[in-house]
Formats: structure tokens, C-alpha cells, sequence
């Protein structure tokens, strides 16, 4: 019986139901470098589904029956696929799995930041009414410009569609856009945009995409929302941003470094919504990205002739 490792602490029912006659391993809920290379070297798995950690050339040298690194999710930033190349390992994505998911959250903290609604809830509960003093921001007929237009990207314009805002969107991969959507260069999301979203992947091209120069560049009092991932941010220049009011609002969901710690430069300013990384984390995403990660791995193994 081949062994398949699971970087995390679960997978859903259906998803195990398609991996029957496999040992399925389990790494925990915040696996180490180390504790995935002494699994590798005790089960040398044919496969892995990554959900937490890095999978790095060292996890897979300890797996020399390594076929395939299937990811439980869409993004695969935390898998070495130059490494998994070189040794003929396959990096296979659930690719729109979570895609409902992540861009419902992504709604949900642009709403919280043009409304107000963690500000306003906390007054409320310290007893005041700030009906008189306060004005929320009406979405409606601004310009929201998507970095990405995968799944996600698309998922979440078709909710600001639905809300009456200008969608232009940045993907040079992106075919066959629907008409609501137009397609520019990213000087113009820059320019035009009245909120910036991000939904692209995390490469080395593009770290720190979101940067003093570019947040320059974006109107002011910019809305920036961020589901995707942390690295494409500077985060020290968006708090800057954040604190001299170029930028208005931030809502992530997505970090530099997690989990965050305490004492981050981000906890207690007043103008940052905060997630902790949860845009994908629904019970029907959950057995969505299992599925697709257990399907996605199998496939990959019946087409090489790997044992099963």
C-alpha cells in the first residue's frame, strides 16, 4: 500500500473516500521543514497534498517515490517547482476549488472598509450613535481595478459588476473576458482605480508588486483589498500609506509572514480589516479543494503508471 502525506492535520471524507487503498499520513496542523522529512523518510510517500508548510527539495529527497505534489487550493508559491521539476515531480493545482469562497470574502472586506462596519460596530457597542457624523462610501459607479483575473479574479468582478462599479482588470494570461470586464495595463489600475484588488499568483517577478511606488501612483484615498497573497504587498509601505491617508482603507487577508505575530505593525491601526487567511477556509471549500486534490493526484499517477 503506498502512502500519500497530507501536510496538515485532515482532509474531508469525500476526499478520502477517493484515496481508499492508500495510507493516507498525516503531518499536523503547522508542520516544519523537519517534521516533513522525517515523515518522507519513514513512509516515502508517492504523493503529497500540501495544505500547510513548504515543500522544499529537501522534503522531497527524502521521498524517492515522490510522483506528484498536489496542492490543496490554488496557490502554489509554497511549493519549490523548480526542485519538483528537476527531480520529475508533477506540482498539480485544485485551481478554482475555493474560487466562490475566497471571493466572497474578498467582498465581504471591501464592504467592511466602505462601510464602516468594524468601526462603526465597535462605537455601537461603546454606546454611541454616530448617525450625524458619519458617511459611509457608495460603491456604485467606482472604479474597481482586479490584479489577476484567474477563478478568483473573475468570480469577484462579477460581484462588483452586480454592484454597479467600472470593473478594468490586469492578467496578461487572461482570454475571453466578459464584456463587464476591461482589460488594461497596470499603469491603469494604478490611475483609475478606486479600489485595488489583488488575485494573482505569488512570483518572484512580482513580490512586492504594491509598493511606495506604485501605492504613489493610485488615487487618493484608494481602497486596497488583498486575498491573495501576502508577499505581493510591501507591507511597510502600505502602512505608511495607510497612515498619512493616501491610502483610506486595507482589508487582507493574505501576509508576509504567517501566522501573524504578536506585535505586527498592522494590529491597532484603525483603518486596516484584518483576516487570518481564512478567504478560502468554507466547509464547501473544504471538500471542494480536497476533492480536486485527491482527483488531481490520482490522474497524475494513473497517467505516469506509478504504483497505486
Amino acid at each position: 500500500m503506498s502512502a500519500i502525506l497530507v501536510t496538515g492535520a485532515d482532509l474531508a471524507p469525500q476526499a478520502l473516500r477517493l484515496l481508499e487503498g492508500h495510507d493516507v499520513v498525516y503531518a499536523g496542523k503547522t508542520p516544519t521543514e523537519a517534521d516533513l522529512v522525517a515523515l518522507c523518510r519513514g513512509h516515502d510517500p508517492v504523493a503529497i497534498i500540501v495544505r500547510y508548510g513548504k515543500v522544499g527539495s529537501a522534503v522531497m529527497d527524502a521521498a524517492p517515490s515522490l510522483r506528484v505534489i498536489s496542492k490543496h487550493g490554488s496557490g502554489t508559491d509554497t511549493i519549490d517547482k523548480a526542485a519538483a521539476k528537476a527531480r520529475g515531480i508533477e506540482v498539480v493545482a485544485a485551481t478554482g476549488a475555493n474560487a466562490a469562497a475566497v471571493a466572497e470574502q474578498a467582498l465581504a472586506l471591501l464592504l467592511a472598509c466602505a462601510k464602516s462596519v468594524v468601526q462603526l460596530n465597535a462605537r455601537m457597542h461603546e454606546g454611541h450613535w454616530d448617525k450625524a457624523t458619519h458617511k459611509s462610501l457608495e460603491l456604485g459607479g467606482r472604479t474597481i481595478g482586479l490584479i489577476g483575473l484567474g477563478a478568483i479574479g473573475l468570480r469577484f468582478a462579477r460581484m462588483a459588476d452586480a454592484m454597479g462599479m467600472k470593473v478594468i482588470g490586469f492578467d496578461p494570461f487572461a482570454k475571453n473576458l466578459p464584456n463587464y470586464v476591461r482589460s488594461v495595463e497596470l499603469p491603469r489600475i494604478w490611475s483609475d482605480s478606486d479600489v485595488v484588488s489583488l488575485h494573482c499568483p505569488l512570483t518572484d517577478e512580482n513580490r512586492g508588486l504594491l509598493n511606495a511606488d506604485t501605492l504613489a501612483r493610485c488615487k487618493a484615498g484608494v481602497i486596497v483589498v488583498n486575498t491573495a497573497r501576502g508577499g505581493l504587498i510591501d507591507e511597510a509601505a502600505l502602512l505608511m500609506a495607510i497612515r498619512s491617508g493616501h491610502v483610506a482603507m486595507a482589508g487582507l487577508d493574505s501576509f508576509a509572514v504567517e501566522p501573524m505575530t504578536p506585535g505586527h505593525p498592522f494590529q491597532g491601526e484603525k483603518n486596516l480589516v484584518l483576516s487570518p487567511h481564512i478567504g478560502g477556509v468554507t466547509s464547501d471549500a473544504y471538500v471542494n479543494m480536497g476533492v480536486a486534490a485527491a482527483k488531481n493526484l490520482l490522474e497524475v499517477l494513473a497517467r505516469q503508471g506509478a504504483p497505486a
